[in-house]
């Protein structure tokens, strides 16, 4: 009876002690997390541009110096930087004991959103981008300018993931994307022909057929490239450049040497020609 007593006492004894050690490193972990042994002093910011780069850097480099590198809070430098929208995300990775990186995921304009003598740049997502640069963007009309902070309108959010889609050899030749009842989605090329797109679905397909065919040495004739079917891609001239030409109405010679082209080169669909239906 009175050697279990003294087990009782020595686990007692024990498990206290074991309590106060948890306590006493506990205490030290805290200590040391928020101490300046470990404060973050060298903030590296990647991933970030445009006209609001130094501002973005020096707002996220001065919320991350209040933080060390056992103690990263990433809400914190979120909230430094949500008055600027085209931060999409932030990826935050430390160097003990003293460094922190972080790289800056943004939300570029694709689109600048026209309407009423008004413009205002926007992402592949529809977020609006009040301060970005318009000037070099490929422009989506629209009847009223949107409100609040993203697009919400239907065509207007389909254009903008076409552009979103478009490979970067060809984001510079597009003029503007609109939206027609014969052809849906049309992106108009500067110095070339507009393309038909019809909806939003198969962008990355209907992107491949017409960028081959563009390619095609001979398409520079063709007035329009209709891809709404990414399978059969279409090539024509307008009419009055037919009838100019004294050749039939129903085929071209230049889109039908263009969707030839197009196929010989190795392109994932039969390209076909006409003219213009409506």
């Amino acid at each position: 009876m009175i050697v279990a007593r003294g087990r009782v006492r020595l686990r007692l004894k024990l498990a206290v002690a074991a309590a106060a050690t948890l306590a006493v490193l506990a205490g030290a972990w805290v200590w040391l997390r928020d101490s300046s042994f470990v404060a973050v002093k060298r903030v590296t910011v990647t991933g970030v541009s445009g006209p609001d780069a130094t501002k973005i850097r020096s707002v996220l480099t001065l919320s991350a110096r209040n933080m060390t590198t056992l103690d990263v809070r990433v809400g914190q430098l979120k909230t430094a930087v949500a008055p600027y929208p085209m931060v999409k995300d932030l990826q935050v990775s430390t160097q003990f004991p003293h460094g922190m990186r972080i790289r800056v995921i943004e939300d570029l304009p694709v689109g600048v959103i026209v309407a009423g003598g008004q413009s205002i740049a926007a992402s592949g997502d529809g977020t609006l981008l009040h301060d970005a640069p318009t000037a070099s963007l490929p422009q989506i009309p629209l009847p009223s300018f949107p409100g609040g902070s993203r697009v919400t309108n239907g065509a207007a959010l389909d254009a903008l993931a076409l552009l979103a889609a478009a490979p970067d050899r060809i984001v510079s030749r597009i003029s503007q994307v609109t939206m027609s009842d014969p052809h849906g989605l049309v992106v108009a090329l500067r110095s070339g022909p507009s393309i038909y797109f019809g909806d939003a679905g198969e962008l990355g397909a209907k992107w491949t057929a017409a960028t081959e065919v563009l390619a095609a040495p001979t398409s520079a004739g063709a007035a329009y490239i209709d891809v709404t079917d990414p399978a059969r891609p279409v090539a024509g001239v307008s009419s009055a450049a037919v009838s100019e030409a004294g050749l039939a109405p129903a085929v071209s010679q230049a889109a039908s040497q263009a969707g030839a082209s197009a196929s010989q080169s190795g392109a994932s669909a039969q390209a076909s020609t006409s003219t213009p239906g409506t």
